[in-house]
């Protein structure tokens, strides 16, 4: 078998993983809304679940982000606020840039994409029911969400579409300087490279902070009370009180 062969049961395998990671979080936010419960604080505190990206699976066999097509772009929006709204579904678009105008109202999304796996700037306007991907590498994409949600069917080459097409090409123009851009992100790669080359020079050192910190000052030791490192490491502080005559 070809190494790069991926089969049906590797793609059952990763979405058996994926469907573990989301039953992990949701044990995780029973948890929490419980704990919300037993303090008397759930309904007066808005709990919102959200990601900052999906995960293709398999599916036109494409894996990880890395795209605009809706397996990538599409991330959980799940908001409790019983206090401000019962519950329900919405079906306008929404995005995680801004929560406030999102949950206020707006039916459109923008994103961007220049990291790994792109050759150009990869942008995106999704309105309503139809999405459009522009890239200067690649054709343009025009999806019509309620009739294709597999964007299967590219618009941005059908006559009938082309005033929509051309719509929204005009609006990346207008919002993106693409050849700016594209400029100043290979500059800023070509310094991080410099950074990285210079940093395997010489005895590497980690690029994280690492705060020095005095450890006779953060154990039990001899000459320390334990009572005051224990107030010490008590969450919010406990005020300190003189000991009892």
């Amino acid at each position: 078998m070809n190494a790069a062969e991926i089969t049906e049961d590797h793609v059952r395998a990763a979405r058996r993983a994926y469907y573990g990671a989301i039953s992990y979080v949701d044990d995780h936010m029973s948890r929490l809304i419980g704990l919300l419960r037993d303090t008397g604080r759930l309904d007066s505190t808005v709990v919102i679940v959200t990601s900052d990206h999906g995960e293709m699976l398999g599916e036109r066999g494409a894996w990880y982000k890395m795209s605009f097509f809706e397996g990538a772009a599409r991330v959980p929006l799940i908001v409790r606020a019983p206090a401000l709204f019962p519950p329900g579904r919405v079906p306008s678009a929404v995005s995680t840039m801004d929560l406030l105008p999102t949950l206020v109202a707006r039916d459109e999304v923008t994103a961007e994409y220049l990291a790994e796996g792109a050759i150009a700037p990869i942008v995106m306007i999704r309105r309503g029911r139809h999405k459009f991907i522009h890239s200067p590498a690649d054709p343009d994409q025009l999806f019509d969400l309620a009739s294709d949600p597999h964007e299967r069917v590219n618009l941005a080459g059908v006559s009938s579409s082309a005033e929509r097409a051309g719509q929204f090409l005009r609006e990346v123009a207008a919002r993106w300087d693409l050849t700016t851009l594209d400029r100043e992100v290979r500059h800023s790669q070509q310094r991080r490279i410099a950074v990285s080359d210079a940093l395997r020079t010489g005895a590497q050192a980690p690029w994280d902070f690492t705060p020095a910190y005095d450890a006779s000052r953060r154990y039990i030791r001899n000459h320390r009370d334990l009572a005051d490192l224990e107030t010490m490491a008590r969450y919010p502080p406990v005020e300190h009180r003189a000991p009892f005559a």
